[in-house]
């Protein structure tokens, strides 16, 4: 189950055979339609869904990273697109 804080509530319109649809399957999995459907929404979003950039030097850098921040970022293609 997911928890209250990490989700957004929504609301949307189905049809009633999908509804009836949604309680078949969710009765199936032994859980709730709403987790259904947000399995459901989570496997069409995956390719879209983004992830967290990497920082460079956040925790792990060289050791002189803040005194020469100009020279690491240039020799590391920073801001080229």
């Amino acid at each position: 189950m997911v928890g209250l804080r990490l989700v957004k509530k929504t609301s949307i319109y189905i049809e009633a055979e999908v509804d009836v649809a949604l309680s078949r399957r969710a009765l199936e999995e032994r859980t709730t339609k709403a987790e259904v459907i947000r399995k459901a929404l989570r496997e069409a979003a995956a390719g879209s869904l983004r992830t967290k950039p990497r920082g460079r030097g956040v925790f792990a850098g060289p050791a002189d990273l803040a005194e020469n921040a100009d020279e690491h970022l240039a020799s590391s293609d920073f801001g080229d697109s």
